[in-house]
């Protein structure tokens, strides 16, 4: 009797189980509850901020906040590169780490420190968003929103006093918000000479720790503490304005700052050919570095004399005695049309002797055309002293984080003058009537100076830079200068016309040592120029 309840106990759960899925099925697809109702549609913004972090638990930067760009291309091109930029950096890591760890292992006794594993995983960070800060300075300042949420392998074993031990870093996540300056900006690849890293808060990291296989941040404690460190430790080191400087480039090479003075004294020149109809010549001789876009330097005319003397001395700023040349052109003065140029020679730096005044007689030649046969006849010579004085160390023009710091005036500058820079950067919002090729003209103490003209450009950018060495301080002086655009063609209507203008007065540079900004240019409806003016004394 008991075998046969068993049987029936057993076919009657089943039997009941299967009309019970019937019936239910039956139910939930036949009968449908009127207690439902169509789903509420709000716009976003009518949301509370509680029913909005539930809808959208992680809101990007570039939601909550506007000046905050979207940067999804960076994080595809990042989660591309990914497997190759992970090996990239672990070999540079470990490349890093090694005359560290050699350095460091003998104070603490240790035998070895070595990376058995060395992977960041296959999870990429991302960027939440970027914010780029413009100013006035040449620098780019970005701050990304970065979170990285990885699955790193990193596998360190530490062998002292005969004992092994191993310790993994595992889960790692990292969230954090730095700041990156690239600076100073120059004009050579990749375009910076610095990289600072900043950060703008103290950061989020979460790791789990293995030692000796046991997880080590299950002791109770230890994960709040070691969280603790590891943020004071990194804020104290990085936290804003403090920064990691990561050099690039020698700003001085890049920037091609001057290192030297050479001092030109052009004594005489003799035996110079007649270039008149009536058998004379007015000879001056010019002067000019190859790779300065500063004017040549003239000296005066002497009228009717193949053999004249001027002992007119000059000084020139010296960027690169490696390749720089002196080049010396003598010509015959007209009245009338265009100099007729007597003859032509070069001094290259390199053989000059730092501090060792050398007298050098050049003979005139056609053409620096080694094979033109023009140059074999006599065309006269000229005689020059040269003397090429670097400058010493505390002379030499440094790159500081400080923007602010002004340069020191070079050697041989007047002591109660001094140097006065003025760096034409940028203009904006220019407009022409006709045409907008614009170029900066700059006139001071009746000296005129041009920058490039930029074709077709109603925001050009010339960083231009202009010397004038001056016996005082401008305290009286104005500079005025102009933005002007040239026709591109030919034209007789409309060749130039006057873009703006602005006059600048010189004595707050000298009581400020450097200003910086933009101007409201006059006569233009939008039109700014910024202009950098420095005062350097020795």
């Amino acid at each position: 009797m008991g075998f046969l309840n068993t049987i029936l106990s057993i076919f009657g759960f089943g039997f009941g189980s299967c009309i019970g899925v019937v019936i239910g099925f039956y139910f939930f697809i036949f009968f449908q509850s009127t207690d439902v109702k169509d789903p509420e549609v709000r716009p976003l913004v009518e949301l509370d901020n509680k029913t909005l972090l539930r809808v959208l638990p992680e809101i990007p930067l570039w939601v909550k906040n506007p000046d905050f760009d979207r940067i999804d291309w960076l994080n595809k091109f990042i989660q591309y590169m990914w497997p190759y930029l992970d090996k990239a950096i672990c070999k540079t890591a470990r490349d890093i780490s090694k005359p560290i760890i050699a350095e460091q292992i003998p104070k603490y006794k240790v035998q070895s420190v070595e990376f058995e594993t060395l992977s960041l995983g296959t999870l990429p960070p991302t960027f939440q968003g970027m914010k780029v800060y413009v100013t006035e300075e040449k620098e780019l300042i970005m701050e990304p929103a970065l979170k990285w949420a990885g699955n790193p392998n990193i596998h360190v074993t530490v062998k002292a006093f005969g004992l092994k031990a191993s310790v993994q870093v595992v889960d790692l996540q990292v969230f954090a918000h730095p700041r990156i300056t690239l600076k100073p900006l120059v004009p050579a690849f990749p375009c910076f000479a610095n990289i600072y890293v900043s950060l703008m808060e103290k950061p989020h990291v979460d790791f789990g720790l293995k030692l000796l296989g046991a997880d080590a941040m299950a002791i109770p404690g230890l994960y709040r503490f070691v969280q603790e460190i590891i943020k004071d430790q990194v804020a104290n080191m990085y936290l804003w304005p403090k920064a990691l400087e990561i050099p690039i480039l020698d700003p001085g090479k890049a920037r091609k700052r001057p290192i030297g003075i050479l001092h030109v004294k052009v004594v005489k020149a003799t035996n110079l050919k007649k270039k008149d109809l009536l058998g004379g010549s007015d000879p001056y001789v010019k002067l000019k570095l190859t790779e300065d876009k500063l004017p040549s330097k003239k000296t005066t005319v002497k009228y009717k004399n193949l053999n004249p003397e001027w002992n007119e001395e000059f000084t020139m700023s010296v960027r690169d005695p490696e390749t720089q040349v002196l080049e010396v052109f003598v010509y015959d003065w007209e009245k009338i049309g265009t100099h007729e140029k007597m003859g032509i020679n070069v001094v290259p730096l390199k053989d000059l002797t730092p501090d060792e005044m050398k007298v050098v007689t050049l003979e005139l030649l056609k053409s620096m055309d080694p094979d033109d046969a023009r140059n074999e006849k006599s065309r006269g010579q000229v005689v020059l002293a040269l003397t090429y004085k670097p400058f010493k160390g505390d002379e030499m023009a440094k790159d500081t984080e400080d923007s602010q710091v002004v340069e020191k005036a070079p050697e041989g500058t007047p002591a109660s003058g001094g140097l006065l820079v003025i760096i034409v950067h940028e203009a904006q919002g220019l407009e022409g009537k006709h045409h907008t090729n614009p170029f900066a003209r700059l006139l001071f103490k009746g000296e005129e100076r041009k920058t490039k003209m930029i074709k077709k450009n109603r925001d050009p950018r010339w960083d231009e830079e202009f010397e004038y060495m001056l016996e005082e301080p401008p305290t009286n002086d104005r500079l005025h200068v102009e933005v002007i655009s040239a026709s591109s063609r030919i034209s007789l209507i409309h060749p130039k016309e006057t873009l703006g203008y602005v006059d600048i007065n010189l004595a707050d540079v000298v009581n400020n040592k450097r200003i910086n900004q933009n101007y409201n240019l006059i006569d233009s409806k939008n039109g700014r120029i910024q202009i950098e003016l420095q005062w350097r004394t020795s």
